[in-house]
This record gives structure tokens, sequence and C-alpha cells, in this order.
């Protein structure tokens, strides 16, 4: 059974597993889910984020549409491994924004027989991986890769294309910065601003 519980005596099994697609597919709202679920089933639960991402909470975790989850904001992955004590599940967002050492942390983690679950954006504004994920990726037991809908015809977006000028590759933004686009939408609106 996925979720089964350790016999008396037996070590906790450990795993990661990484949620991961453009802005606006449901990145966050799955890790929440996931989360929420873990905590109903009376797991102890510790959500982490960048310090960084304060666009709706400094405190909490918020998808697009509003749904939340404590947090507790950190500025370098090493905090993580600093700040979790006894528990089942920790879950990470907005990986992508966390130094190279998240990796290392998430399998510290799993190792010790925690369930870690990580959300992020898997490419940048360029359409190339984006930071620590492709490494995420490989160490990762699940991979569920979330989609949003084309904002100019309707297909499945796997990009996040940034409407602004900015070359800086973290950019925090919304709806007004950001809008996910199929691949052929994408080569489009890339190919103006040749």
């Amino acid at each position: 059974m996925f979720l089964e519980q350790p016999r008396k005596g037996e070590p906790k099994k450990g795993w990661i597993e990484v949620i991961a697609g453009s802005m606006f597919s449901g990145k966050t709202e799955e890790l929440i889910r996931r989360l929420r679920r873990a905590e109903y089933a009376k797991q102890k639960v510790e959500i982490f984020k960048p310090a960084i991402d304060i666009r709706y909470s400094e405190e909490e975790v918020v998808s697009h549409n509003a749904t939340s989850i404590r947090s507790t904001p950190v500025s370098s992955s090493q905090n993580i491994l600093l700040l979790t004590g006894d528990v089942d599940v920790v879950g990470i967002d907005e990986a992508q924004f966390f130094d190279e050492g998240i990796v290392d942390v998430c399998v510290k983690l799993a190792n010790q027989g925690i369930r870690v679950i990580v959300a992020g954006l898997d490419m940048d504004f360029k359409g190339r991986p984006f930071g620590p994920m492709p490494d995420l990726f490989a160490i990762a037991e699940y991979i569920t890769k979330v989609h949003a809908v084309c904002m100019h015809c309707g297909d499945l977006a796997q990009y996040s294309h940034r409407k602004s000028a900015s070359a800086d590759v973290v950019l925090l933004g919304e709806k007004d910065i950001y809008e996910p686009l199929c691949r052929r939408c994408f080569i489009e609106a890339n190919s103006n601003k040749e």
C-alpha cells in the first residue's frame, strides 16, 4: 500500500515526490492537497517555502485560487534540515528558487524515513530547466507533471511565458507578468520578441 505505516520496530520508509509544471498548472494546489491528506491521517507535517516568495503571504503556502496551508519560510535549503524534528511528511513549495543543496536535503530527509513532497516550476520563462528541478526529477520515486491551459489557443500548456521585458531569471509575479502557453504559442510569442 502506498502510505502503509511501518510495523512496530521497523524503520519508516521514506521517499521523494515531485510535482512540476508551468505557472497556473495547479502545482501548489496539488501539494496542499497531499499535505492535507497527510494531516487528516494524523501524520506530523512540516511545510517550507523560500523566504523570497511573499506574493500572497509571508508565512503560508498559497495557491493561485487562494487555498493555503501554514508554512515556514527559509532562506537556505539547509535550514529545512535544522527545522525538521520528529515529522512524517515534509512539503517544499517553489523548489526552483532554492539553492542546489535542496537535492541533498531531500535525499537526507527521505533516507531518514520521511515522505518528501516537492513542488516547483520545471522550466524558466525561456523554456530551460529551472534550478535544481532536473536533479530532483532524477532522485524522485514519484513525479507528477501538471499542465495549465494555453491562454492563446486552449491546448495543454507547459510553458510559463513572461509578458514583461525583464531578463532576470527570478522575477516573482502573477497573471500580470506571466501566462501559460503551449509549445506552438510559446514559440510564436518568443519569435515576436526577436
